[in-house]
């Protein structure tokens, strides 16, 4: 069975010829979840072909605006004053990451902020594939009781020692990535691999700078709890079809754990002409969850309505294209 492969961190003698020859597991924390949102530091762990460590770097970004929810990151405004920009740090970066798979806990988050921050240079990210550590969890049927890189690395027993620090979490990922990897190769299960293409849909909007180090109305415990989600502007055009876009004013509802943080979530979604709803009825639209089968009361509703159900790693990719309202 892949669950007992997936616990074996001894080599395969025979390697898929078809797998990649390097990868960069990465890690970036953000100002946020938006268009408009900057990286604020980055950490990248190259591998070689078999998953062992080559080297390591990691940088500071000054965002050259607010830092965002400074309760999970951490990093204040007076930390990012004098670190270099991302036009400073471009090249190296772009270094670290060529000719290499991308791996991330949810990747496409990742991916799509530094292809956006690469755009803003005027440049482009030298990735061409990607790799999701949350897809390949699920190849690999690991018994996970989330899809949190916490979960992750309980799994493969490696300890993490600061949550959200962008080079902590690269660290951890690619010590559970190696098992990881490793498992698949016994297994010869196909990668799960997708390309990697530039993102031109980019926002400068300014944001000011807060000098208590909080994000407009966040604060520490919630993620703008100081107003309202605004009212979906546009008419709910029913429910998402598998294989199509999703489309403004679709209604959409979140359920059980998340590796991104909820409201950022929700906030992505709504940025995105969605309307994000806190319970499951007829109308809703589709269920975002990384557990279908945990038996709560949203995703049996879902079951008893018809819902589609898709995991927060395809909601991600979804989020890349979201076709406008009618008129």
């Amino acid at each position: 069975m892949l669950e007992d492969r997936a616990t074996a961190v001894s080599s395969p003698t025979r390697w898929p010829a078809a797998y990649p020859q390097g990868y960069a597991v990465v890690d970036v924390e953000t100002t946020g979840l938006a268009r408009d949102d900057r990286i604020i530091s980055a950490a990248v762990y190259r591998l070689d072909a078999r998953g062992e460590v080559e080297d390591h770097w990691y940088t500071l970004v000054n965002p050259e605006r607010d830092p965002g929810p400074v309760w999970i990151h951490g990093l204040t405004s007076d930390v990012l004053e004098g670190a270099p920009l991302f036009t400073d740090v471009a090249e190296e970066f772009a270094a670290r990451l060529d000719g290499r798979v991308l791996v991330a806990h949810n990747a496409v988050f990742d991916w799509q902020m530094i292809a956006r921050e690469y755009a803003r240079a005027r440049r482009e990210a030298p990735v061409r594939q990607r790799l999701c550590t949350i897809a390949l969890s699920k190849e690999l049927g690991l018994p996970l009781p989330n899809f949190k890189l916490e979960s992750l690395a309980a799994h493969f027993g490696v300890v993490q020692q600061r949550a959200h620090h962008a080079l902590d979490d690269a660290r951890v990922l690619a010590e559970a990535f190696r098992p990881s990897l490793l498992a698949a190769a016994a297994g010869e299960v196909r990668l799960p691999l997708l390309e990697c293409r530039p993102l031109t849909e980019w926002s400068d909007r300014p944001v000011p700078r807060q000098a208590s180090g909080g994000y407009g109305g966040h604060r520490a415990g919630g993620w703008r709890p100081s107003r309202k989600r605004p009212a979906c502007p546009y008419p709910n055009p029913g429910r998402y079809e598998d294989g199509k876009r999703l489309k403004q004013g679709m209604r959409v509802a979140f359920s059980g754990d998340t590796s991104t943080e909820r409201e950022l979530l929700e906030d992505r979604a709504t940025e995105c002409g969605l309307h994000v709803a806190s319970s499951i009825s007829r109308l809703t639209s589709l269920l975002v969850t990384n557990d279908p089968d945990s038996g709560t009361s949203k995703t049996v509703k879902a079951r008893q309505f018809g819902t589609p159900i898709v995991d927060e790693a395809a909601f991600g990719q979804l989020l890349r294209d979201v076709e406008p309202a009618d008129g």
